[in-house]
């Protein structure tokens, strides 16, 4: 079982000097992935839930710093040479497809094929209405974006017409780097969630997912691949606990994670940055 580490992008996350000794380190210490997740903006009263907490709030403050993660995964590509780079999630459908192609076609090549889009429908209504974008129909939309991003960055010239996007002989360049594709994980929980997983996707990240749900959510993952015709065992199964610890690094492998998510935020300092990436690694038995 790989390791993950989900701490750039948000509060000490944010700082320049942070994300240079934190993504060094990691790449030394042999975490396999540095996560990084998304919200275009956020609001002070939300009437919508979040739903990776058992209050229905978001941790993060609504005036931390929160940076684009594919601009902070640039940047991380250009300090590291090893490990894979993700986003944690890219919220989708808020975005122009042909423009995230790109984007995300660039990074790769930047990052010599290290790239791993993860993506996510959105839970915030707010978030949706501000960036003009319909909450309603969100999951369909995602679905339609994820196929014009593999056919632009697959095709020579591209031509599409779906519900939400229409082109006709576009060029798009560069290509990804690993056979004009980008492998795509999708979050989300729910058993709406895993089943796009299961239709759609390259793996899961499940975020936040309290440690007694894990088998039940695996199962239903592998459920529903075989239905698909699809091994699960083909997938990456990525998973970042609520509530884990260590202790919890054999129950997780039996349970069929690939991969262990570390969510944390850095210090302040970028010294003490390195120390605690490399204490997290000892802790959690990374590159063991």
């Amino acid at each position: 079982m790989r390791f993950g580490l989900h701490a750039i992008g948000v509060g000490t996350g944010a700082d320049p000097a942070v994300i240079a000794a934190v993504a060094r380190a990691a790449d030394e210490s042999g975490f396999a992935t540095l996560w990084s997740g998304e919200h275009v903006v956020m609001v002070d009263r939300p009437d919508a839930l979040y739903p990776y907490s058992d209050d229905g709030k978001i941790a993060v403050p609504t005036d931390t710093d929160w940076l684009d993660p594919l601009v902070g995964l640039s940047y991380v590509a250009a300090l590291t040479t090893r490990i894979r780079l993700a986003t944690g999630i890219l919220l989708l459908p808020q975005h122009n497809p042909l423009v995230v192609a790109k984007q995300t076609a660039s990074l790769d090549v930047l990052s010599r094929g290290r790239f791993v889009l993860g993506v996510g429908i959105g839970w915030s209504s707010e978030e949706f209405a501000a960036v003009g974008v319909a909450f309603d129909g969100r999951a369909a939309r995602t679905i339609e974006y994820l196929d014009v991003l593999r056919a632009v960055w697959r095709d020579d010239v591209s031509v599409y017409s779906g519900e939400f996007v229409r082109f006709d002989a576009v060029r798009s360049y560069p290509k990804p780097i690993r056979g004009r594709r980008i492998p795509v994980v999708l979050g989300g929980n729910s058993d709406a969630a895993l089943d796009r997983v299961a239709d759609h996707g390259e793996g899961w990240y499940g975020f936040n997912v309290p440690r007694r749900q894990v088998v039940d959510r695996v199962g239903y993952l592998t459920e529903r691949c075989r239905q698909a015709g699809r091994d699960v065992a083909d997938l990456d199964v990525v998973v970042a606990l609520l509530d884990g610890t260590p202790d919890d690094v054999p129950a997780m492998s039996a349970a069929g994670v690939t991969e262990l998510v570390v969510v944390d935020a850095p210090p302040g300092d970028p010294g003490a940055a390195v120390a605690w990436v490399r204490e997290l690694a000892a802790q959690w038995g990374v590159g063991t």
